[in-house]
């Protein structure tokens, strides 16, 4: 049966009265794609909506925090006491691309989308850059501006706040390319900086990473979503080599 005829099936009159379900939500990623008559040429999606293939844990720890449940990959974070920890990484490695995701986290989560992740490391913030996800105002401690949604974490912050509130979906997209990088979030690009310059050298030793060798050393490598505190929700992942 086709698309057409299933929801035609699905029609119900009562009393003369035609009612139909309420149409699919339509997703940001495809909204913005009509809008601007774009094709979605080049774009390869990441997750099939079904299950977790593409993708494995860290290192491949054990982690109860990942499932995919009515298209949409969960992680539970800190529900449960005795969950066992692990990020979410793709199979395959990227070096120049743009990378298309949309998420929505629980009241007071934290979580982050990291790139050019290798699993050299003990965790895959000692050498991916992190673009930050986190409830910047309902979180229950103080956020300094580089800790705050968007910011590539602990080293540049958001020239803005485009954030929808907890709860709500956002739409992330992450350029990589010859170095150069950009944060966008909810169609602002918020943070641009380039990987290895000068102003790059200068953030990383005096902040947060000053000891860590290996931060931002990778050209090519995974991408990885966070496990890290509080629930969150992702679908619609793409991206697309440069």
């Amino acid at each position: 049966m086709s698309n057409h005829m299933f929801l035609q099936a699905c029609l119900i009159v009562s009393g003369g009265v035609v009612i139909g379900a309420a149409p699919k939500e339509k997703t940001i990623f495809t909204t913005i794609a009509s809008k601007r008559d774009q094709s979605q040429k080049g774009w390869k999606n990441l997750f099939n909506g079904k299950s977790l293939d593409g993708w494995r844990n860290y290192q491949n720890k054990l982690s109860g925090s990942w499932s995919v449940k009515d298209g949409i990959l969960y992680c539970k974070g800190n529900k449960d006491g005795n969950t066992q920890h692990a990020d979410l990484i793709t199979e395959e490695q990227f070096e120049n691309f743009e990378f298309s995701i949309e998420w929505k986290i629980a009241s007071g989560a934290n979580s982050g989308i990291l790139y050019l992740v290798s699993e050299a490391y003990p965790s895959s913030f000692h050498s991916g850059p992190e673009y930050q996800l986190i409830d910047d105002k309902g979180y229950p401690s103080k956020l300094e501006d580089w800790q705050k949604t968007a910011a590539n974490y602990a080293m540049n912050t958001p020239a803005e706040d485009a954030t929808k509130a907890a709860g709500e979906w956002n739409h992330t997209r992450i350029i990589v390319n010859q170095g150069k990088v950009q944060h966008w979030l909810n169609e602002k690009k918020v943070v641009e900086y380039t990987l290895w310059d000068e102003n790059w050298q200068k953030n990383k030793a005096n902040g947060k990473w000053k000891d860590i060798a290996a931060y931002g050393s990778v050209k090519s490598g995974h991408i990885a979503l966070q496990d890290h505190g509080g629930e969150a929700w992702f679908r619609e992942i793409r991206i697309r080599r440069l």
